[in-house]
């Protein structure tokens, strides 16, 4: 090997290693960077170097005018005796392991779509070929062994993609229009979605893959959440306002299935919500891999699919009513959440101002409810009695004929009654909202509303007995089992809850306890005591409330004890599981809770009432869906019950219906109405 100190005897004044200096040092610093372990790059072999991106130097052939660009002071001698004895240390720079080092990490790799279609490279020299990576090398090593099941796990994956976005962008919001016209159609969506991919380059494809695939995921979960809603609430999932009613779901599920059942379905749903995201970003990810990798077919397919939405959606052709071919379901979905939101925000203002207004305001005590001096007044809520008890072909039988009976017993007590229809401001649950609108004669339609009115205050019926200051305010309901602050806007004096009722016994699913129970403690802990004033009683009965099973049953008065008796009474009746997702079963276990419901209250007035007393009884909201029927009304019975006849007198011009079951054309108000007519019909005086 030549010493690199010996030169030609004709050369000029030492300056030659000046002017190789700038390669030669180049080169030694670039030899500890790609002197790569052999660790990193064990088995990479030599790929052929000499591309810009690698700034790999080529050791076979210097190029001389590559040496002038960096010499230029230096002549052709010069720079051809300075760079001569490079070519044999070129392998000490051990090119192979740099070209793999830079190939793993991507340092200066060419840019490929990640299909393997590269359109990186310098020049006509061909770029460096990276490394595959080991679950790369395995993959492919199956692919060839077994290539006919590579081909249909690939196709099958794809397919499975494909049917994950389409399912995504058409699902119904409601669970009767499921059907499969709805998910063969053509969604409007996938197109633009698809013609986006298609022009972007990799990153940036990957990136609104990525993006898409999140937002069509929470799409997705927004979607099932108003399945759920509209099945139980009978309406959509609001995204403002109903995230506070999953505590209560929660409380639910653990009373209805025990606290291990309550945490394994949250578990369960809160990895479903998990697995949808992930789904559905790797599905818009692989089909957007597989447009980049044939954008040819892709291109041609994308349009051949938007010249067909098009035609369909100016001929307007449709499957049947209401399922067009050419579908913006997606898109429609997103504005009704987006106008859902608006209407949401700028509805709390507008009932702000509303509830302010309230023409019973200023009455003088002296002109409030002066038809009712002296009489004992029940408020009544009955637990989901809604219309559909009464009219279901399922579940009218029994509880009609329970009706029935009932008014006979309370015709032979000297009792009459008039019954008709209210339209409830909530369904299938949200009772506090019935509650609040019956009494306060506002529009309680959701959460924002109920705080906005019970931050106030409002007159409410009970308020307005206690206003008088003829009245003593009680309340009764075992269904709250925590701190209730609504007790003042109600103006309810004394309030007896699950904690204080004396229930030994237990629990019915969500009932904390038997409805027969909570009127026996009403009368042993308030009514049979003397008061110097009458009562007006707001109570809350609760053994009607989903899931319906077990049902309590009537025990004789003096059997009822401290509760203990029930223990039996719920070990031998049914289990939620049992009927839960049976909406036959559901409907006529329902039906029986509500049997024992009325049962319950007018065994009540007829052992305790007397002359004095009124009972207004009534429904919260109707059933499920599941139980009252998809489309149901919101329509719920409501009573007066009384033994003085000048009670039901003030109110003839109600047209309400003689007896506990109004009929089909019995009219029928807003539940909010409730409050003003029964204030003016029993002596109130306006003062707005």
């Amino acid at each position: 090997m030549p010493s690199q100190e010996a030169t030609p005897l004709d050369a000029p004044e030492p300056k030659a290693p000046e002017a190789k200096a700038p390669e030669a040092k180049a080169l030694e610093a670039k030899a500890p960077e790609t002197e790569t372990p052999e660790a990193e790059a064990p088995e990479a072999e030599t790929p052929e170097t000499g591309t810009a991106e690698t700034e790999t130097p080529q050791t076979e052939e210097p190029d001389a005018e590559a040496s002038d660009a960096e010499a230029p002071e230096a002549s052709d001698a010069e720079a051809s005796d300075a760079e001569a004895p490079e070519a044999p240390e070129a392998p000490d720079v051990e090119v192979p392991e740099q070209a793999a080092a830079v190939s793993d990490t991507g340092a200066a790799a060419p840019e490929t779509d990640g299909d393997g279609d590269g359109d990186g490279g310098g020049g006509d020299t061909p770029a460096a070929a990276p490394r595959p990576r080991r679950w790369r090398r395995v993959l492919g090593g199956w692919r060839e062994k077994y290539p006919v099941a590579a081909r249909v796990l690939a196709w099958a994956t794809t397919a499975v993609a494909l049917a994950v976005v389409v399912v995504a962008l058409l699902m119904p919001t409601q669970a009767d229009k499921f059907r499969v016209a709805a998910f063969v159609r053509l969604p409007v969506e996938a197109i633009f979605g698809a013609a986006l991919l298609i022009v972007l380059p990799r990153k940036p494809r990957i990136a609104v893959a990525v993006f898409a695939g999140l937002g069509l995921g929470a799409l997705t979960v927004v979607n099932f959440l108003d399945i759920g809603f509209n099945e139980y609430l009978g309406r959509g999932f609001n995204v403002v306002l109903d995230w506070s009613l999953f505590s209560d779901a929660q409380g639910y599920l653990q009373d209805t299935f025990g606290k291990g059942g309550a945490l394994g379905i949250a578990a369960l749903a809160v990895t479903l919500v998990i697995a949808v995201l992930a789904l559905t970003t790797m599905s818009v990810i692989r089909l957007g891999n597989l447009a980049a990798r044939n954008t040819e077919t892709a291109t041609r397919t994308t349009l051949v699919l938007a010249i067909a939405w098009v035609t369909c959606a100016a001929l307007g052709v449709q499957y049947a009513a209401g399922i067009p071919i050419a579908s913006e379901h997606t898109m429609q979905a997103l504005q009704f959440k987006a106008d859902q939101v608006r209407r949401t925000l700028r509805d709390e203002a507008e009932f702000a101002k509303i509830a302010k207004k309230d023409d019973f305001a200023d009455t003088p005590p002296d002109q409030l409810l002066t038809g009712l001096r002296g009489k004992d007044m029940m408020i009544t809520f009955i637990e989901s009695y809604g219309r559909s008890a009464i009219e279901d072909p399922v579940m009218a039988p029994g509880v009609d004929a329970t009706l029935t009976a009932e008014n006979e017993k309370l015709t032979q007590a000297g009792f009459a009654a008039k019954s008709g229809w209210l339209t409830s401001a909530t369904y299938g649950g949200s009772s506090w909202l019935g509650h609040s609108t019956f009494m306060s004669g506002l529009w309680i339609s959701n959460q924002q509303r109920y705080r906005t009115v019970t931050a106030g205050e409002r007159l409410t019926l009970p308020g307005a007995f206690k206003k008088t200051g003829a009245w003593d305010t009680v309340g009764v309901m075992p269904g709250i089992q925590k701190a209730w602050p609504e007790q003042k806007f109600y103006g309810i004096d004394k309030l007896y809850d699950s904690h204080n009722l004396g229930y030994k016994g237990p629990k019915f699913s969500w009932s904390t306890m038997p409805d027969q129970y909570a009127l026996t403690a009403f009368e042993r802990l308030v009514h049979s005591k003397k008061h110097d004033k009458p009562l007006m009683s707001t109570i809350i009965l609760t053994s009607s409330h989903q899931p319906w099973a077990p049902i309590p049953k009537l025990v004789p008065q003096d059997q009822v004890g401290d509760g203990s008796i029930y223990d039996s009474i719920e070990k031998a009746g049914k289990k939620p599981a049992d009927i839960i997702t049976d909406s036959t079963k559901s409907k006529q276990e329902y039906g029986k809770s509500i049997q024992y419901s009325v049962s319950s209250l007018i065994n009540y007035l007829v052992k305790y009432g007397n002359k004095n007393t009124v009972l207004i009884f009534l429904g919260d909201h109707q059933p499920i869906a599941r139980v009252s029927g998809n489309h149901a009304s919101r329509d719920v019975p409501v009573s007066i019950v009384a033994k003085d006849p000048k009670v039901l007198d003030k109110i003839a011009d109600w047209n309400w219906a003689d007896g506990l079951q109004p009929k089909q054309d019995t009219p029928v108000w807003k539940m909010n109405a409730f409050r003003d007519r029964f204030l003016t019909a029993y002596g109130s005086t306006p003062a707005p």
